[in-house]
């Protein structure tokens, strides 16, 4: 009798050990991708942008990460994003043969 609990109880620990494995693998996978949520400070409106870091990315395009930023540029629409680690702040910068515009966001990262 004493067997068969003793074997139990080695069964209920190993699946406990199975699935805390699990959790801790598939956090460590989660941790690879990111949202960078950010608000206009004059309408209020909010946005997320997915941020990839296994594949380099932010919001869909390459990006250039560092310890204090993340930079890309959107080909699609042609602006220039520079996100502060740091601050929070992300300033985009959309460049025309008329001088174009910079924006001045905050947004932060959720991981």
């Amino acid at each position: 009798m004493i067997s068969y609990r003793g074997a139990r109880v080695t069964n209920v620990l190993a699946a406990f050990l199975a699935r805390l494995l699990l959790l801790c693998s598939d956090a460590h996978a989660d941790a690879s991708e990111a949202v960078l949520r950010c608000t206009n400070p004059v309408s209020g409106a909010t946005w997320d942008m997915p941020i990839d870091f296994e594949n380099n990315t932010a919001n869909s395009f390459p990006a250039t990460f560092t310890d204090n930023s993340i930079d890309w540029h959107d080909v699609s629409h042609g602006g220039h994003y520079s996100f502060d680690r740091v601050s929070g702040g992300l300033i985009v910068i959309y460049a025309s043969s008329m001088g174009g515009f910079s924006l001045k966001l905050t947004c932060r990262l959720t991981e």
